[in-house]
């Protein structure tokens, strides 16, 4: 999952297939030894060893409520692994086109299987969306893309990766909070140690929650007394409701995203998530629906999205979109579970683009990026990959240089970029 994810502004591609039920995990294997502690990680416990820094940790636990019997249980596998932090380290990151993404993450099997998890467990679904107001579609997009619904939940030792990233410096005191949250779901009996197998970040169950969000947000659908996300559908179901409507803000009864058709002379600088028009002013400029129909003439609002700029596919992004971007702020991944959701609730395919839609190679994009930051924009970590920030600051330069501002990234916009880098730019008067 999740959630105000730290994860990577672009996903990962996920190694997924496709399964119509959760699977049992294997059973772990034991503990393995500690391995020597990188000395880079030292440097922000003021020289203590991983063994110094796990006895702080233990008597944080231990006054956040933790019992001495749950430390006890868990202190066999409170090991470090060089190996979680090197994988940390060295995520690598895939620029991808949306439709690429979407093509292969929102495939017709993966919205059939939600469809079909929707009537096995409609029970769950529909008390979910009354206690939380959530749809079944919603939280059946999220947990076909976490996990292929309880397929593909991770195989590491969730308390080894966390606190092996809780003693590395670069996310430190986010993983000590996770760690002592993971000890809190042991001692409150959702699950024992050996149980808490997940993704190598510390994510956990058919929806990747991190322990905090577990420990906030899981509830107990089916009744055994437990709050168990990696083996119960109705948890897990009842638990995603219950994060997306209380963690998330998730507006009941409201649209999340729509597909639409955009005129030409669409005012390109409009369309932004941080812009918002009530549906009736954007039906006056020429927004429809894909075959052309209206727009209803209301005061809801929303924002026009193009993940792929003006000559892409177009989407109307509704209040609750903003749930999307918080579960995992990279715009693909959220336009994409957005849109997995439409199709799952009886939403028609998008429409593809008319033409091939040029996307910057991997080095002229990081070279953009460089040439960004030198006109004064922050764009995060200049790494090649198209960004929230990296896509409000092309917008910014082609309002500047008198480009269609639709915040993609295009050949054009790079040439001006590399002419104006000595000189500054002359904006033209008005926006194409």
């Amino acid at each position: 999952m999740v959630q105000t994810r730290f994860l990577i502004a672009a996903v990962t591609l996920f190694a997924c297939t496709a399964t119509a039920s959760a699977q049992m995990l294997p059973p772990p294997a034991r503990p393995a030894a500690p391995k020597a502690p990188s000395p880079r990680a030292a440097s922000c416990h003021n020289g203590a060893s991983f063994d110094r820094f796990l006895a702080d940790v233990k008597q944080q636990a231990v006054a956040a409520g933790v019992s001495q019997r749950t430390i006890a249980e868990a202190s066999p596998y409170l090991v470090y692994d060089q190996g979680i932090v090197n994988r940390d380290r060295g995520q690598r990151v895939f620029g991808q086109l949306f439709t690429e993404f979407a093509g292969r993450m929102a495939a017709p099997y993966r919205m059939q299987n939600g469809q079909q998890h929707i009537k096995r467990y409609a029970a769950a679904f529909a008390r979910a969306e009354k206690e939380y107001g959530v749809p079944p579609a919603v939280i059946a997009a999220f947990w076909g893309l976490e996990s292929d619904f309880g397929a593909n939940m991770g195989n590491l030792p969730t308390l080894k990766s966390l606190v092996s990233l809780a003693y590395d410096c670069r996310r430190s005191e986010m993983f000590v909070g996770e760690t002592i949250a993971a000890l809190k779901i042991i001692d409150r009996g959702d699950l024992h140690p050996d149980e808490m197998i997940g993704s190598w970040a510390g994510e956990l169950g058919q929806t990747q929650f991190l322990p905090v969000h577990y420990v906030n947000y899981a509830v107990d659908y089916d009744g055994d007394g437990r709050r168990d996300l990696l083996r119960s559908p109705a948890d897990v179901i009842g638990s995603t409701a219950n994060y997306i409507a209380n963690g998330l803000k998730w507006r009941r009864g409201e649209p999340w995203l729509e597909e639409i058709k955009v005129p030409s002379n669409l005012p390109w600088e409009k369309t932004d998530l941080t812009a918002r028009e009530p549906r009736s002013t954007w039906a006056q400029m020429g927004v429809t629906y894909p075959d052309g129909r209206p727009l209803p003439s209301d005061n809801l609002s929303a924002s026009v999205l193009l993940p792929m700029g003006r000559h892409g596919p177009a989407f109307l992004a509704y209040p609750n979109f903003a749930a999307y971007t918080e579960w995992n702020n990279s715009l693909i991944y959220s336009t994409t579970a957005g849109y997995l959701a439409s199709r799952i609730a009886g939403a028609a395919p998008m429409r593809k683009p008319s033409a091939p839609v040029a996307q910057l190679p991997f080095n002229e994009l990081k070279e953009l990026q460089q040439l960004l930051v030198r006109a004064g924009f922050n764009v995060g970590k200049v790494d090649g990959v198209l960004g929230q920030q990296s896509r409000a600051a092309v917008k910014a330069m082609q309002i500047k240089y008198g480009l269609p501002a639709d915040s993609w990234p295009t050949a054009e916009l790079l040439a001006r970029m590399r002419g104006g880098s000595t000189a500054q730019a002359q904006p033209q008067a008005t926006i194409r």
